[in-house]
Order: C-alpha cells, then structure tokens, then sequence
C-alpha cells in the first residue's frame, strides 16, 4: 500500500490528543457524576482508575499483537473499541455500567496508542523520525493540557456526558482515515503470549483494586489483603513467564539495559506526580476552593501548558546537551515543582499555584517527546510496537498506581468525601511524597545512564546534531 506520510501524521496527532483527553476530562466530571449517578467515592474512582488500569494492563499484549497482526490493523480495532465504549459511556444510566465501559475504553486506548506510536516510526524513518515525536510528544501534551478546560466547557454547556463523546467522535473520525494508513508487522509471525497478558493484567488490576477498595473496606478486611497478595503472586508469576518464554510480550533482557531501564524510570516518575494531580487538582479546586469546573480546567492549564511548546524544544537541546542529562533535569525539576506546590491552600488562586505547577509542567515537557523517541529507537525495528509498549506500560502502569494511592491517602484523610478538613492536609502529604519520589529517581536515572554515550545510540540519532 502506498504511503501517506500526512495522512498517517493527521490520524495518528488526533487519536493521540483524543486519549490523554478522555482520562483528564473525566477528572474534571467526576464531582458531577457522583451527584448525578449518587455514587460513593470508590465506584467514581474507578471511572479514572478502570480507564487507565486496563490501558496500562492492555498495552503490552497489544503492542505484541501489533507487532504479530498488523500495526494498521490493531489501531483500527483500539479506536472502534474506544469509540463505542466511550459513545455508550455517554448514555449509562448508572455508575456500575460506566465504570465497566471506562475499563473497555481502556483496552481500546492501548490498542490504538501503541499501534500509533509504531505506525509514526515505520513511516518516518531517519530524522523525520525525530521532528514528528516531538509533535508527537507536544500532542500528548495538548491532551493533557486542554482535556480540563475542554470538559469544563462541555460539561457546562452540555453536562458530563459529553465528555465521554467528545473523545469518542474524534476516534470516529480517524477511523475514517485508517484505508489510507500503511500496514506493517513483525516479518516472522510468533505465538501470542497469553500467559504473560493474564498475569500482568490480572495483576495490575487486583492492586488497583486494592487501593481503590482499601479505605471503604478497610485495610484488614480479607478481600483487600487477598487482592494484594494475588497481586504480588501473579507479578512473580509473570516474571517467571516471561523469562521462559522465546518471544515473550514484554522483552525482560532490555531491562538489563541501564539507559533503557533509566529512561522506563524517568518515564514512570514525571506522570507519577502529573497524571494524579491532574486527577485529583480538579476535586480539590472546586470543593475546596470554590471554583467552578470551567476555572478549575483553566487553572490546571498552568500545570499542563509547557507540555505544549518544550517537546518541540527538547530535541534541539540535544544540539548542546547530552539527551540523557535532559532527561536527569527534567525528572529533578519535576521534584522541585512538587515540593514547591505544597503551599496550596483553600484560599489559593491561580496567580498562587502559578509557580509549582508551571514547574512541574517544565519538567514534563521536556521529557515527553524525547523519552518516546529515544524508547522507539533503542529496539529492533520490528520490535517497534512491543518497546513502545514497554515503555508506555512503565508511563501507564505507574500513573494508575499512583492514581489510586494518592485516591487511597485522600480518601483516608477526608473520610471519603474529598473536602476539608482533610483535603489540604492530605494533598500536601501527597505532594512531599512525589518531592521525594522524584528527586530519589532523578539520582537513581542519572546514576543508570552516565555509562550511556549520546553519539552512540540509535535513537538519539535521529536529533540533529546528535548523529
């Protein structure tokens, strides 16, 4: 099939603005929905929770079947999965329903985000490669960036049901362009890994559930000890899967690679401390502050907006500065920015939260793009979509963990109801964790690439200046 190197850009920039945008804006909506659905605080948990526990479960199986089926062809099937999910989402008439439908939109978003990232790869290859992941990576950012304000405005205009279909008719819209999409996939077809999809998903989904559950349920109540247990029991068991295996879904000898296990670590850390402020921020800024869900979606621009333009800057830095120093900077920035937002109190505006959250934007945007292109260039190119996996598998994995302690911590501080006394107390000790969290991986991230030579590395190349 000829290829269309514009068409591939539009469609592949479009799905991935429509992603990170379904899980911030149904960040925004979830004090609506409780009200609407008179739900309790777990079962609207797990409208973010479900979302991303089966994206970051689902991503490596799909990446696999990518690489086996066809990239095109995953793709297609990720977005009308997520499409319709996120179509009937927009009608459920309750919050079990939802949650189930928010969990289906997750296995779809895996499926098309993986498949994107390898379909960019194989159509560009060479030093195009790294002008497109840097808008790419600025996409990501757009989502992130404006799926706040974006579902402020919808749910005021249209209330939040629409913050499920908006994403949902802009996947029906790329599908439209998929006939014009090249097709690519591994050249010798493997077996399917089931074993390693069912252990690791059913284990990431057993610890969510866990954390999510823990503060209704209590800590000690023998379902939430079991899941944690069965959680930890099914992670040893994939491990165990994985090494015996010939062609296993998540190639465990590229974590024996310090610079690719350091960039997974820095990956893994920035949307450790974004993705659950962009979460719980919203919450916090209208029940708290007193803002409504349009002010609290502008505010959280100032978090999000250097995502926008520090992507497209990121790789030319790489002109002056080794890219794994980059990298290293930006982790530790973001620990600056989460010590620094611990002033946040019920009487903050945005002029107040200004500073930590564009700190923390900073150090986000100049890892994204880079950190993509350097995972997609560091494995076989007919591997593309399987590392790709691995390394977003590390974003998704760590984000929806982090989702749910922080969800877990607030839920203890607030008794359940996301409101002070409690909230500001509870939010600045989530805040002094993901300080130290981050600055510990920043030492670490340095420490695993200071052996790692720029000039050598296949992804890196791909910079100007940088072969």
């Amino acid at each position: 099939m000829r290829n269309h190197p514009a068409v591939v850009l539009v469609a592949v920039l479009l799905s991935t603005f429509a992603l990170p945008m379904s899980l911030t804006g149904a960040s925004v909506a979830l004090p609506d929905i409780g009200r609407d659905l008179d739900a309790g605080l777990a079962g609207v948990q797990w409208v973010v929770n479900g979302y991303n526990a089966t994206f970051a479960s689902f991503m490596l199986a799909t990446g696999a079947l990518a690489d086996l089926l066809g990239r095109r062809r995953v793709f297609v099937t990720g977005l009308a999965i997520f499409a319709g999910s996120g179509l009937l989402a927009s009608v459920a008439g309750n919050i079990v329903l939802l949650d189930v439908l928010r969990a289906l939109a997750g296995v779809g978003a895996a499926a098309a985000a993986t498949s994107a990232s390898a379909i960019l790869a194989h159509a560009f290859p060479g030093r195009a490669r790294a002008r497109v992941f840097s808008l790419f990576g600025t996409t990501i950012g757009a989502g992130l960036a404006f799926g706040p304000s974006i579902a402020g405005l919808l749910i005021t205009a249209f209330g939040w049901r629409a913050v499920f279909a908006g994403p949902a008719l802009a996947a029906l819209a790329v599908l439209a362009l998929t006939p014009l999409l090249p097709e690519s996939r591994q050249p010798h077809a493997g077996r399917i890994d089931w074993p390693g999809t069912v252990t690791f998903t059913a284990a990431l989904l057993l610890l969510i559930f866990g954390f999510v559950q823990g503060p209704e349920l209590g800590w000690s109540a023998p379902v939430i000890v079991a899941a944690f247990a069965a959680a930890v029991a099914l992670l040893v068991a994939f491990v165990r899967v994985e090494r015996r295996r010939a062609e296993p879904m998540f190639d465990l000898a590229l974590l024996a690679s310090p610079r690719f296990l350091g960039i997974c670590l820095a990956a893994a850390t920035v949307v450790a401390v974004l993705v659950p402020l962009l979460v719980y921020l919203p919450s916090y800024l209208t029940t708290v502050v007193g803002m409504g869900p349009g002010g609290a979606g502008a505010t959280l621009i100032l978090l999000t907006a250097p995502t926008l333009v520090l992507p497209l800057l990121s790789g030319a830095m790489t002109r002056l500065v080794p890219a794994p120093a980059v990298i290293v900077t930006s982790v530790a920035v973001v620990a600056v920015g989460a010590a620094w937002a611990t002033v946040l109190a019920p009487d903050s505006g945005p002029a107040a939260l200004a500073g930590p959250l564009l700190t923390i934007g900073v150090g986000v945007g100049l890892s994204i793009g880079l950190l993509d292109a350097l995972a997609i260039g560091s494995v076989a190119p007919h591997r593309a979509a399987t590392g790709a996996g691995m390394i977003n598998t590390a974003r998704l994995a760590s984000e929806t963990v982090a989702i749910a302690v922080v969800g877990a911590v607030l839920a203890s501080t607030t008794a359940g109801r996301l409101a002070d006394p409690g909230f500001t107390g509870g939010l600045r000790t989530v805040l002094w964790a993901m300080a130290g969290v981050a600055l510990v991986a920043a030492v670490l991230t340095a420490v695993l690439v200071r052996r790692a030579r720029v000039r050598a590395e296949p992804a890196v190349s791909a910079y100007p200046g940088g072969s």
